[in-house]
């Protein structure tokens, strides 16, 4: 091999001959044959010695500590290339099963925060057992709460303003205690309001006419009202017709069933009582406050409900009261006091309403009217008369009332340098107050609002409102819903855009919400709450036709859970009632998996702007279900 050709070498090659490339070609294929038959031997010598049972130690699966006389099958190699060094999986967990069974029929009532048997473990000075007292996070109930057996979709306004399904509200109590005064009349299978009242044996229409004859409830001046001691509300349900818009109270249980027969009747109502906290309003919201036979004692405890009222009425708001005192001099024998005794509880409330520099406009026959100033120019200068009370240091936010203790300060108006000025701004009359730019905006008090994004809002939700009618026929057919509520109002554009629909809306604005938007919705003369939605609502199950909810879950997300505010607003809402959600996709999926445990009907559909927004919306229908027959078993 010498004379072949050697690649890569640094040698001159000569060019070689024939006969050297012939002996290069016998020489390599003998070497190729020999290699090739000593390659068949070995195979065939492994082969044998498996078909005989011997291995070797280069045998597959060769164990030579093995003592096994079974012969294994022999072992195919084939070319693995797939990874073997990873963490093994780990093991499944099993998915919780969300599950909502029935509460007891027992609890078809039940208002968690102002649960009677909890109530009773707190002071009963000045009523505070009955203000708020909510269940612990571990106490709070995991079922739904059942409607009463023979439970009926409640009369259509107007209609619910005079007749009550007894099933709906099986309670007696008030047609037997009221009885000569006219609140509630009970016959066959329902019960009748004829308007009657305490103070107002000729009915509320013919007692608000007496008011208007006062004072003037036609002009569009006077649209949002409170109404302490509400009874059955029928003072609030007849100033409807003369579009004054009217958030009634009282405490539960004063009387059996008061609020929850305000609520079914179709009329704006809370859970509420003066005790120790503020009402749940912001500074100046209402243009009218009354108490007819209300018995708080007003003068009382330094006056401090009567500065609360102060508080919560609007610069130039009315004040009305009738029952005792006032005209104690024709009633004392019937109210079972002293004419001593009445006329000093009437002198102090004089006092108080003086030293909150209110003006006494009226006192005729049982009706006494007050008015808040316009502006505090006068009132200030009157402190030095006045000692108490003294208005509220600056730093105290007017509008902050969620557990926020009662004071006996003055809450001071805004800045005025004309004394024929209203502070913090003049409102519209209904109804251009509400689209008017609120004052509050319009100042410049809430920030990064401005009269331009007041306007754009609005305009969003006429769209909003009109698109959601095309997908809930209970809120398109008119008529089939009246109570409203709103969970996350911000300026109160959803209710304006339904302001033209026989139905009323309860605005919330959370107080975990970025801004406090609850004085501007009351300047436009719609009505409202605060709220914090990881707990219950001061109102009766079944209070509501129709829930909206914007973004309320995202809100919540890392404060309590989706499934406890679930459950209260299923608590709240009515048999075949329904909910628009609207949110981010996620939370949206999540609260539709609950509601279908839940048993409700529901759907997702697109965002106004297309199905690339991550904002979606859920519609939810309660099915009817009620508490079974009082004998038969669940």
């Amino acid at each position: 091999m010498a004379n072949c050709p050697i690649p890569f070498s640094n040698f001159t090659f000569k060019k070689p001959n024939r006969l050297s490339n012939l002996y290069c070609l016998i020489i390599t294929t003998v070497l190729c044959t020999v290699f090739y038959l000593l390659g068949l031997w070995q195979h065939s010598i492994r082969r044998t010695s498996v078909s005989a049972g011997f291995f070797t130690s280069d045998s597959p699966c060769f164990h030579p500590n093995s003592t096994s006389t079974k012969i294994p099958t022999p072992i195919k190699t084939n070319l693995d290339f797939s990874a073997h060094h990873y963490s093994p999986d780990p093991p499944p967990t099993a998915a919780r099963v969300l599950h909502f069974p029935p509460c007891n029929q027992s609890l078809s009532e039940y208002t968690p925060c102002e649960d009677v048997q909890r109530s009773l473990q707190f002071d009963r000075d000045r009523l505070i057992y009955r203000e708020r007292h909510c269940p612990e996070p571990k106490e709070m109930l995991k079922c739904r709460i059942p409607a009463p057996y023979g439970y009926k979709v409640p009369f259509r306004w107007p209609e619910s303003r005079e007749s009550v399904w007894f099933a709906n509200v099986p309670h007696k109590e008030l047609t037997v205690e009221k009885k000569k005064q006219n609140w509630v009349q009970y016959k066959g299978d329902r019960f009748r309001f004829p308007g009657g009242g305490t103070m107002f044996p000729r009915g509320a229409d013919a007692y608000i006419e007496d008011i208007g004859k006062l004072i003037n409830l036609r002009d569009g001046s006077i649209r949002t009202a409170i109404d302490t001691g509400c009874g059955v509300a029928s003072w609030g349900a007849y100033l409807l017709s003369r579009n004054i818009l009217t958030v009634s109270f009282a405490p539960r249980d004063t009387h059996e069933a008061q609020v929850q027969f305000a609520l079914e009747r179709g009329v704006p109502a809370l859970i509420g009582v003066f005790a120790s906290i503020r009402l749940p309003y912001p500074s100046r919201a209402f243009d009218m406050a009354h108490c007819s036979r209300c018995l708080i004692p007003w003068g009382q405890y330094d006056g401090i409900y009567l500065t609360e009222v102060d508080r919560v009425l609007r610069p130039g708001g009315y004040w009305i009261l009738s029952g005792p005192p006032i005209n104690w001099e024709s009633h004392w024998k019937g109210w079972a006091r002293t004419r001593e005794d009445l006329k000093a509880e009437q002198d102090l409330i004089e006092k108080v309403a003086k030293s909150l520099c209110w003006k006494k406009l009226t006192q005729n026959g049982d009706l006494a009217i007050w008015q808040k100033p316009t502006n505090h120019i006068h009132c200030k200068i009157s402190r030095k008369v006045f000692k108490h009370p003294q208005f509220c240091e600056s730093r105290e936010d007017p509008d902050k009332a969620w557990y926020t203790k009662l004071e006996t300060c003055l809450t001071p108006l805004p800045e005025a340098t004309d004394i024929k000025e209203v502070a913090g701004g003049q409102l519209a009359n209904w109804p251009e107050r509400l689209t008017s730019n609120p004052p509050r905006i319009s100042s410049g008090s809430l920030e990064g609002i401005t009269a331009e994004h007041f306007r754009e809002n609005t305009e969003l939700w006429k769209k909003r409102v009109e698109r959601y009618k095309t997908l809930d026929y209970n809120l398109a057919e008119p008529g089939r819903c009246r109570n409203l509520l709103d969970m996350n109002s911000y300026l109160g554009g959803f209710a304006a855009a339904l302001v033209d629909d026989p139905v009323w809306v309860m605005n919330v604005v959370p107080v975990e919400a970025e801004i406090n938007t609850l004085g501007v919705i009351y300047e436009r003369g719609l009505i409202g709450t605060y709220q914090n939605w990881c707990e219950a609502m001061s109102t009766y199950p079944r209070t509501y036709d129709f829930i909206h909810a914007d973004s309320i879950f995202s809100l919540y997300k890392d404060r309590c859970n989706l499934e406890d505010i679930l459950l209260e607003m299923d608590r709240i809402l009515r048999p075949e009632g329904s909910m628009i959600l609207r949110d981010d996709v996620d939370a949206v999926v999540k609260a539709k998996t609950i509601l279908d445990a839940m048993q409700y009907d529901c759907r997702i559909t697109d965002h106004e702007k297309g199905p690339h927004q991550r904002e979606k919306i859920l519609l939810a229908v309660k099915q009817y279900w009620t508490a079974p027959a009082p004998d038969k078993n669940q």
